[in-house]
């Protein structure tokens, strides 16, 4: 009993420094007119994203003669939609967020600290302005740099990434001897551009001052519009700052019969890949029928935000207790 390690594994003034800013960013929102909203963590449905994993619990119902499967939420973005229709107006969220992903180190936790806001009215263009204030008010940085998703791929690797085909990203894969991934399949285009982005892209940006990345294929939409360009784009962005991925945003789906057809799709591959299947949220597509506004959101994980304001390394360095603490 005497080995096992009880102590936090921030430092207290570390964890000190880390509510100041919270506050600070509380006060960032609140002086925007933003209003702070709490949602459920937990719920009767769950993403069917391929990326994210859920955990699940069982509830026991009061009678005693049946059980439910209840998720612990990957992000608050499905509850937060629904106050947007039923006309909450801006709104932001501080919460815990879970994703069994297998998932723990220097960037990971399963259990982490999420920050979520919407902006009715916004395109993912005017949320990246807004996110790039709050960054520089928090990290104390230069205005950061944004360059669409094509534009980095012809930057560094000098190829169109919406006309590159699978055989050539596996190539250029292969150049760089990043290609021998198990499990890894070749033939799936977007699989090359996420070893590309991650091996060859990420390492290079966002070093000296932040950096968005935005308008991506539309085969990675997620929960974005797209857009009828040529080729289509995907109106969402993400924010990198020192190797670390912060923060993923959209301008906002809200046709309720695509993203019907979305997580349907969803759900075929997961089927495919032998992952678990999950329930589609009816609440979320019952309140895209009655109306979402059009609006931006975006989700910013707030320990990898503390890692970089506080200088430090590991994502214990900035919470109480990891996993394997706790």
């Amino acid at each position: 009993m005497h080995d096992i390690t009880w102590q936090p594994t921030a430092a207290l003034e570390t964890l000190r420094l880390r509510a100041e800013l919270i506050a600070k960013i509380r006060h960032f929102f609140q002086l925007r007119g933003v209003l702070e909203v709490e949602t459920p963590l937990l719920s009767h449905a769950t993403v069917t994203d391929l990326h994210l994993q859920s955990f699940t619990s069982t509830y026991q119902l009061a009678n005693g003669t049946a059980k439910e499967t209840l998720y612990l939420q990957t992000s608050p973005e499905f509850a937060m939609k629904r106050l947007l229709a039923a006309g909450s107006g801006p709104i932001f969220q501080i919460c815990k967020a879970f994703r069994n992903n297998g998932e723990s180190g220097r960037w990971h936790n399963p259990e982490f600290t999420m920050m979520e806001w919407y902006r009715p009215g916004f395109n993912h263009h005017d949320l990246m302005d807004e996110m790039d204030a709050l960054l520089q008010e928090i990290l104390k940085v230069e205005p950061a740099e944004r360059f669409s998703y094509a534009a980095l791929f012809e930057k560094y690797l000098n190829i169109n990434p919406h006309s590159s085909t699978a055989a050539e990203l596996n190539a250029i894969a292969q150049q760089c001897n990043i290609a021998e991934i198990p499990h890894f399949d070749k033939n799936n285009k977007d699989n090359g551009l996420f070893l590309l982005m991650s091996h060859i892209i990420e390492p290079q940006i966002g070093q000296t001052t932040p950096i968005f990345i935005y308008d991506f294929p539309a085969s990675q939409a997620a929960l974005a519009k797209i857009r009828a360009d040529n080729p289509p784009v995907a109106e969402r962005f993400e924010v990198y700052y020192q190797g670390i991925e912060l923060a993923n945003g959209f301008h906002e789906l809200t046709d309720a019969a695509e993203q019907r057809d979305r997580f349907i799709n969803d759900l075929a591959l997961r089927k495919k890949l032998n992952y678990p299947s999950v329930p589609i949220d009816e609440h979320l597509l019952a309140s895209l029928s009655h109306g979402l506004p059009d609006c931006a959101g975006v989700a910013l994980g707030i320990d990898r935000l503390m890692m970089l304001a506080l200088n430090k390394k590991n994502i214990g360095d900035v919470v109480s207790f990891t996993i394997n603490t706790a």
